[in-house]
């Protein structure tokens, strides 16, 4: 992302997030942050859109970041239409720098970070926009590894399940860290998507092996495939729910 635009995002941001916090939600108007951030109500609405989306607007930036970055390893279809994965590239491991580029500017961006979280707990409508603006993260990673995956029937569903799984673990961490910023995790990160790495990969072999000595009948879900049942009592609290689903992802996979 651009110097400018950068700052310009994250001016908007602050401004919104501190007169929010200062005000209420309700309370706080678009004249009222357009002035706080230096750029005029028309201005407002054209780069942001509404009071729910410049909380986010960094996150504007940072998922065309991860577009680019991984449309760098991204299959470029032949003559013919067909997509050849490209040599030596992993693209389990492109999907979870991504992620990491999106943890490191919540790390990067503390103050922002943990005031926006803390916003979050008060604000149900900027909780429905968080789970917008991390859906649009799974379905990047998703289309990503449709393309950059070999061609396998197996591998649309695979390209959803470990997508998820990412951006759960991703999430769940991520909120571990903002109820006590002072940890590092990115170890733990690191541990986590490399367990989701050896499970993807390691999943699809077991199920290229078994499938070529034992024939299955109709119906039989593939070997080494898992469902992954979480229960929670109504009104939980989204981000606990959040929780409770990685956990369940990481311990079926682990």
């Amino acid at each position: 992302m651009t110097d400018v635009r950068s700052r310009t995002h994250a001016q908007a941001v602050d401004a919104a997030i501190e007169l929010f916090t200062r005000k209420g939600y309700e309370q706080t108007t678009v004249e009222e942050i357009a002035d706080a951030a230096q750029v005029s109500r028309a201005t407002f609405f054209r780069r942001y859109g509404s009071k729910e989306d410049v909380v986010f607007a960094d996150h504007e930036l940072l998922l065309d970041e991860v577009v680019v970055m991984l449309a760098a390893t991204r299959p470029v279809p032949d003559a013919e239409g067909r997509l050849t994965p490209e040599p030596g590239v992993d693209p389990y491991v492109e999907v979870c720098r991504a992620a990491r580029l999106v943890f490191d500017h919540h790390v990067g961006q503390r103050e922002t970070s943990l005031a926006r979280w803390q916003l979050l707990q008060q604000v149900p409508a900027l909780r429905d926009r968080e789970l917008v603006t991390t859906h649009r993260y799974e379905r990047a990673f998703t289309a990503y590894l449709r393309d950059a995956l070999p061609p396998d029937e197996r591998r649309s569903t695979a390209s959803i399940a470990f997508a998820a799984s990412v951006v759960a673990v991703h999430n769940a961490l991520l909120r571990r860290w903002l109820r006590s910023p002072d940890q590092d995790l990115r170890p733990q990160l690191e541990e986590a998507f490399a367990d989701l790495r050896r499970a993807a990969v390691g999943r699809y072999a077991a199920s290229d092996d078994t499938a070529a000595t034992q024939p299955r009948e109709p119906g039989d879900g593939l070997p080494g495939r898992r469902v992954v049942v979480t229960v929670v009592d109504a009104g939980t609290d989204a981000q606990v729910v959040a929780d409770d689903v990685a956990r369940a992802v990481r311990d079926a996979l682990a």
